[in-house]
This record gives structure tokens, C-alpha cells and sequence, in this order.
């Protein structure tokens, strides 16, 4: 990258309530906002790799497309938990590594993370380094799905001589790496979970549930807190929908059946995101009114 990005979306992890994310997507897009550095975790690698890919207004209606055929919520993690055949065989995991990329691989609209419109990076964890690890180039279906690779859900994603696992674990919502690439305004794109109230654990599968909360929300806080002076930040908002609970594995077994709820989180965080853009961001008049048209 020549020179620094002025402004940089960030979009963090949260399964299929990244839904919540196009419409943020569609609202800067109709706005006028565009990124010059895309950086996303888990399905936030994903909604951003296809962003990245056509960074307009057309090209969030057809992630929005995607997303309400079901194509990109098969990727989540609520929706992979219904199958416990793979977990049966592998001992680790309950999703084949080889389906999920060749479905990626067809929806995405290029092979190559150099080959996207605007720069665009996602993280995972290395379990060799116990670190987290940064792509920024090589095959876009490998690098979005190591950020994806939810331990227990997915197999660790061989890439090189490391294996990664999924990018939330080390930055849920990597304002810093923002930061440190120079982005100046920064557009943080998250699915309300951070904002959801913690108890202390009351069931055995509630425990690494729990400590994966406290950990992601501790670094996103502390990333927070201390941004250097100068850097413009807004984090976009979801609009209040009722999502489930951090540990409510029925309610996220549900959501998949019902690609209306989908739909709906994405019509309500985009018209809440126009709201905050207008009150907040100065920008050029908005394009079309996307979800006029899309949602009737």
C-alpha cells in the first residue's frame, strides 16, 4: 500500500448476525462513503471480501442477494451447529473443510486476495505462533475461511506451514490494525453482541462461551480507549434488533430457518446507519434508496 488509507470499514465477527453488517454496508454505499482499506474478522471477512470486491451500491444489492438466499448465512457458525455427522468422524469439528470452500470459492468473484477492487486484509489465528496473523495477499477462499475456521465447528485451515483457526479468538473487531496502517477515519461495522450484558457462566457449555466474550470485548475496550489523537471513529449501528444471546445456542439454531429475521436485521441496521450518517458524517448526497426497492 503507497500510502496510507484515509478511511478504513472494519468488519468484526458475530456468525450470522452479520447480517447487520450489509445493511451498514448499503448505507455508507448509498451515502457516498467509500473505504480506502477493508479489514474484517470471521463473517466480517466475508461480507468485506465481497464489499471489497465491488465497493458500491451495486455490489452491497448483490451481497444483500446473497445473504437472503441463504448462500452466505450457510457460512455462519449458527448455521453450521445443525450438523453433528462430521463431528462424529473427526472428533474435532462438524463441518467438511473441502464443502465450505467449494461453495466459497463459486460465490466469490475472485480468486485472489491482489485481485479486489479496494485493499482488503483479514485476520486469523496462528495455533504454531499462538498470534495473530494478518493476509493481505493469496487465495481469497483460503484466507477467508482460516478467519472463519470457529475451533469446533471447522477444522484448522493449513496454510503455509501453520495452521489458523478462527480471527475472533486474537481481534474480533481489529481497530488497531486499522490504526496502525494509518487509516484516519475508521468505520467500525459490528453485530451488537459487544453490547449485550455478560453473567457468569451457569452451564458447562456456557464457560468457553463466556471467556471468549470477555476476551473479545476486553481488546476491542482497550483498542478503544487508546486511539492516538486525531482518529475519527463511528461505529455503526445495528438498530436494537432482539438478536440472541451470546449464550443462547437455541436461539442461534433458530435464525437460520427464517431468512425473514435475516432480512429484517439488515433492513433495520441500514435505515438505523442512514440515521447516524446523517447526524454525524458529513458526506455527499446520497445515491437510490437501496431498501425501497430491494425489500418493498
Amino acid at each position: 500500500m503507497s500510502e496510507p488509507p484515509q478511511t478504513a470499514f472494519v468488519l468484526g465477527g458475530g456468525g450470522i448476525l452479520g447480517a447487520h453488517e450489509v445493511g451498514m454496508l448499503q448505507a455508507l454505499a448509498e451515502s457516498g462513503i467509500a473505504a480506502d482499506l477493508v479489514l474484517g474478522t470471521s463473517i466480517g471477512a466475508v461480507n468485506g471480501a465481497f464489499y471489497a470486491a465491488d465497493p458500491g451500491v451495486d455490489g452491497v444489492a448483490r451481497l444483500r442477494e446473497l445473504w437472503s438466499s441463504a448462500d452466505v448465512a450457510e457460512l455462519s457458525s449458527a448455521a453450521l451447529l445443525r450438523r453433528a455427522s462430521t463431528l462424529a468422524r473427526s472428533g474435532t469439528h462438524i463441518e467438511s473443510y473441502s464443502r465450505l470452500h467449494a461453495r466459497l470459492s463459486e460465490l466469490l468473484p475472485v480468486e485472489r486476495v491482489e485481485d479486489l477492487t479496494t485493499p482488503f486484509q483479514c485476520v486469523a489465528a496462528s495455533i504454531e505462533r499462538a498470534a495473530e496473523h494478518w493476509f493481505d495477499s493469496g487465495p481469497l477462499a483460503d484466507v477467508v475461511l482460516a478467519s472463519c475456521a470457529v475451533p469446533g465447528i471447522l477444522p484448522a485451515v493449513r496454510i503455509g506451514d501453520e495452521h489458523f483457526i478462527d480471527g475472533g479468538i486474537v481481534n474480533s473487531i481489529p481497530v488497531s490494525r486499522a490504526v496502525l496502517l494509518g487509516a484516519r477515519r475508521i468505520f467500525v461495522l459490528q453485530v451488537g453482541r459487544v453490547e449485550q450484558p455478560l453473567r457468569a457462566p451457569r452451564w458447562p457449555w456456557e464457560v468457553g462461551l463466556v471467556a471468549f466474550e470477555v476476551a473479545r470485548r476486553h481488546r476491542f475496550a482497550s483498542d478503544l480507549h487508546s486511539l492516538p489523537a486525531g482518529i475519527e471513529l463511528h461505529v455503526m449501528p445495528t438498530g436494537g434488533t432482539a438478536a440472541p444471546a451470546y449464550n443462547d445456542l437455541a436461539g442461534q439454531l433458530q435464525l437460520r430457518r427464517s431468512a425473514r429475521r435475516v432480512g429484517r436485521w439488515i433492513d433495520v441496521a441500514h435505515e438505523a446507519s442512514l440515521r447516524y450518517l446523517d447526524e454525524h458524517v458529513c458526506h455527499r448526497p446520497r445515491s437510490a434508496d437501496l431498501s425501497r426497492s430491494s425489500s418493498g
